[in-house]
């Protein structure tokens, strides 16, 4: 049997925005309270690639950036020993769609309120909002204003 299933899997997306670093220190609070496992989920897509309309920001940023990023932002917000217990994942595609696959068979699903796309005005950013409405477990959303330590 997996192990990893058997203490609980816990997958936080992560995307560089203060809700989702939030996000990440909430899901390590909580997996060390319910014995759980984290899988970092960051989703990488080639600016401008899913619209023939939207001009590349940077022709060259690709994967091995994403997830240089990621490490880097894993590390950053935990420290090296705190990160040290975390799994990082790096999925080329759509946010949703990543976030919502990697939920599968995981015991919880914790993303920030708000990413580092969105209008200001909004209450729940549009990647948040859809996983709470399409994620196969279930799922925490954190806002970035709320203290976890």
């Amino acid at each position: 049997m997996d192990t990893q299933q058997e203490t609980g899997r816990i997958v936080v997306g992560v995307d560089g925005s203060p809700s989702s670093e939030a996000a990440l220190r909430w899901a390590v609070r909580y997996a060390g309270l319910v014995g759980g496992a984290v899988e970092a989920v960051t989703a990488w897509e080639v600016p401008g690639e899913a619209s023939w309309s939207a001009p590349a920001v940077d022709a060259t940023f690709d994967q091995e950036d994403a997830q240089r990023r990621l490490v880097e932002e894993v590390r950053t917000v935990l420290g090296e020993e705190g990160a040290s217990s975390v799994r990082e994942r790096l999925v080329h595609g759509h946010p949703v769609e990543v976030l919502v696959d990697a939920a599968d068979g995981a015991d919880m699903l914790v993303v920030g309120s708000r990413g580092r796309g969105g209008f200001r005005r909004a209450l729940l950013g549009s990647v948040s909002q859809q996983v709470a409405l399409h994620a196969p477990c279930p799922v925490t959303i954190v806002r970035h204003d709320v203290s976890v330590e």
